[in-house]
């Protein structure tokens, strides 16, 4: 290789003009929302130069924009300037994440609120194995979760992995994780806003690729998640007859297996019934605001909501 062929590659190598002045912007952009000085980052984005390098990354390891990092700190002023003068909302880093996903994993509730209210995609990114949902209930974040389900986040959502690697994880969805790691209310919200009370994987090309998928209420009677949780999926029609249960001398004994023993027998009350009935009436995506357009009594609602 020559001399001229070695000096070409080290030239084009070098950043350009604009893009080492746009990182310098960036830089200084991301200095102040770093330190939540939201009145020097908007004497900043007053100059054209600083607009222009809004949506550019900077910083060492894992360079990020100015508003995945005031997502990812909390700055809920910061983000609120960014917003203001167009900000890209979903806009990716080197891990696939958007500024929403950090806000829900930094447990940032008021950013959350704000990048949904002006846009954000609540399912975060199509290229990230994880999702703000299932982040949401594993760590318990109840409040943060109704909030991405009212925004229209999946709440059947699943971890991505290839089809190739398909297997009874695939199928370990928010109501699964929520039930696992204790998050009663996190579990009675998904419910609410429509999970599928019998499998978290609705996919039958999914499903057929696992031997014998287990349903929710049968892992919550294995986790022993208690009687809370089962009685909630019964009520949201949960097929007690999916589950196989091995009736022993020891599980006679279990308050989850004579209740689901007892529901197996006993037929459900007229408005039990009426409730379910209604309840798959609505449209899948957000029953939560569908009750809330119904022309019924207050007390009705709030029994379709599960709250009586």
């Amino acid at each position: 290789m020559s001399l001229m062929d070695i000096s070409k590659i080290f030239s084009l190598l070098q950043p350009k003009e604009n893009e080492e002045e746009d990182t310098i912007c960036s830089r200084e952009l991301n200095q102040a929302v770093f330190r939540d000085d939201h009145e020097l980052l908007t004497e900043l984005l007053s100059q054209e130069k600083y607009r222009k390098s809004i949506n550019h990354r900077s910083g060492w390891g894992v360079p990020v924009t100015p508003l995945r990092s005031a997502a990812a700190q909390g700055h809920i002023r910061c983000l609120q300037v960014l917003l203001d003068h167009g900000a890209e909302l979903d806009s990716l880093d080197v891990k696939a994440q958007t500024p929403l996903f950090t806000a829900v994993t930094g447990k940032h509730l008021d950013c959350v609120v704000a990048l949904l209210k002006a846009g954000a995609n609540p399912n975060g990114s199509p290229y990230n194995n994880c999702s703000p949902v299932l982040t949401a209930a594993r760590e318990g974040d109840v409040d943060i979760l109704r909030e991405l389900l009212y925004y229209g986040a999946d709440v059947d959502v699943k971890p991505k992995v290839p089809d190739w690697a398909s297997n009874a994880t695939t199928c370990r969805g928010p109501l699964y994780i929520s039930a696992v790691y204790g998050h009663l209310e996190c579990f009675r919200v998904l419910l609410q806003y429509g999970a599928n009370p019998d499998y978290n994987c609705t996919e039958e090309k999914m499903l057929a690729k696992i031997k014998e998928p287990k349903t929710v209420l049968e892992m919550c009677v294995r986790h022993g998640c208690g009687l809370e949780y089962i009685q909630l999926l019964i009520d949201f029609g949960a097929n007690v007859y999916l589950p196989t249960l091995v009736v022993d001398k020891e599980s006679r004994a279990n308050e989850a297996m004579i209740l689901l023993l007892r529901e197996r027998v006993c037929p459900k009350t007229l408005m039990s019934q009426t409730r379910l009935s209604l309840w798959r009436f609505l449209p899948m995506e957000n029953k939560m605001s569908s009750i809330d357009c119904l022309d019924i009594p207050q007390i009705l609602k709030d029994y379709l909501y599960h709250v009586s």
